[in-house]
């Protein structure tokens, strides 16, 4: 059970620091073909992409506000909570 935790908390934390990694790379704005910050912006864009898609395809548009990382990050707290109560 124990390790079973720690794999939940793990998953969880990840999906936070890159959901954090692409908020502040939204606000900065490097250049992706930077030599020394492009590849991590090219990787947080592809890994954090495919998550957020989906949500941003059913949220209504707010200007130039994008709040698919925090309904992202709702659901995955909500989503770690739940596994972690099940023990």
């Amino acid at each position: 059970m124990f390790i079973f935790e720690m794999l939940v908390n793990l998953i969880y934390y990840v999906i936070v620091g890159l959901l954090v990694a692409r908020a502040v790379i939204s606000w900065v704005r490097p250049d992706p073909y930077d030599p020394k910050w492009g590849s991590i912006v090219t990787f947080v864009n592809q890994v954090t992409e495919p998550v957020l898609a989906p949500v941003r395809r059913h949220m209504p548009p707010t200007g130039m506000m994008d709040f698919s990382p925090l309904v992202v990050w709702l659901i995955a707290s909500f989503t770690r909570s739940i596994l972690l109560s099940i023990l």
